[in-house]
């Protein structure tokens, strides 16, 4: 038995695929607090690195790990709705995929200002 949503190719997956992805992002501004916020300090961040990056390596890499922390929370929820559509009674095994879920956040958020912090020094001092 063959997948009734795996029938698109060419450009007319590249475009469903395209809508998918914007209802994603749709859904995680709307429903998500934390994305909200990861996102809104991104539209301050990816302006300023072009600033702060002395080259284009150095803006690649401020950019690159601020993005890095909407993936990984974008994954995070993926996660947790996934656990909550099974049950939202609590278990072992899905308190755990949770919070490994969060601690990937955590260490992209790490990530993320070690990197600008370090930036941010070798600009200004």
């Amino acid at each position: 038995m063959s997948n009734p949503h795996k029938g698109r190719t060419g450009i007319d997956r590249m475009i469903h695929a395209a809508g998918y992805s914007i209802a994603g992002l749709s859904a995680a501004y709307r429903g998500e607090s934390a994305f909200r916020q990861e996102f809104w300090l991104a539209t301050v961040l990816v302006p300023a690195a072009f600033w702060v990056g002395r080259s284009w390596v150095e803006a690649a890499l401020l950019i690159g790990s601020t993005m890095l922390v909407l993936i990984v929370e974008l994954l995070n929820s993926g996660i947790e709705a996934a656990i909550d559509r099974v049950s939202f009674e609590w278990h072992d095994l899905s308190k755990r995929a949770k919070d490994l879920a969060s601690a990937a956040v955590m260490l992209s958020l790490a990530l993320c200002a070690g990197i600008w912090l370090t930036a941010l020094w070798q600009r200004f001092a």
